[in-house]
């Protein structure tokens, strides 16, 4: 039994359009196009999987910095609200630093960025609707997850603020479906080829072009 789409929203489908055209345009010039995706499930499963080690990793550093007892662990509404709020600010915060990076390197900048909210889940998300070099779309990746994860989990370690470091460390997490992006960005094999990597406009995943 063949598998059942997903209807696609209206900017998925305008993505798409622009993806197919974009596909047509690179296939003139010689480019063959091959898809590096992975099913949502997939992705939702293995991301706490591989990103496990490292948050587990700035727990122990952060608790060798900062000895348990010493720390302030009450729990208050105003901590819980915070929190909260907290998730969403950053979540906001991680999609704008992926067009942010994105668009410094984009043929038309933010102009080729976009940003939106699937509302079934009430996730942010954020395309990038131009070719990049393969650098250029891992940082573009990353950066979130360097930012937001290791780089407030290490702001927190030197505060002793636990409460923000809880909150790193679901960034970390929150950046492993980047990461498994990643990995399949960096572990495609190029036959010598010029490269250029897409972002795809409603899978979780990126196409690669390689110049024939």
């Amino acid at each position: 039994m063949a598998k059942k789409e997903r209807k696609l929203t209206p900017a998925e489908v305008a993505r798409r359009e622009r993806y197919i055209e974009i596909s047509r345009r690179l296939a003139e010039e010689g480019y063959k196009k091959t898809e590096l995706t992975v099913g949502v499930v997939k992705a939702n499963i293995l991301a706490y999987i591989v990103m496990l080690p490292f948050a587990v990793a700035m727990l122990i550093i952060f608790f060798a910095v900062n000895p348990i007892d010493g720390l302030d662990s009450s729990v208050t509404m105003k901590k819980y609200i915070l929190f909260l709020l907290g998730i969403i600010i950053l979540a906001v915060i991680h999609e704008g630093i992926h067009g942010l990076t994105w668009g410094a390197f984009a043929e038309e900048h933010l102009k080729s960025i976009q940003f939106g909210i699937i509302w079934k889940m009430l996730t942010p998300y954020c395309s990038c609707c131009s070719p990049l070099k393969r650098w250029q779309y891992v940082l573009g990746s990353a950066m979130p997850t360097l930012v937001l994860g290791f780089g407030l989990a290490a702001v927190a370690t030197a505060l002793a603020d636990f409460l923000m470091f809880a909150l790193a460390e679901l960034m970390i997490f929150g950046g492993g479906g980047d990461f498994i992006i990643i990995c399949k960005t960096l572990a495609y094999k190029s036959g010598g080829g010029e490269l250029l990597f897409y972002d795809h406009p409603y899978e979780c995943g990126v196409a690669a072009f390689e110049k024939q």
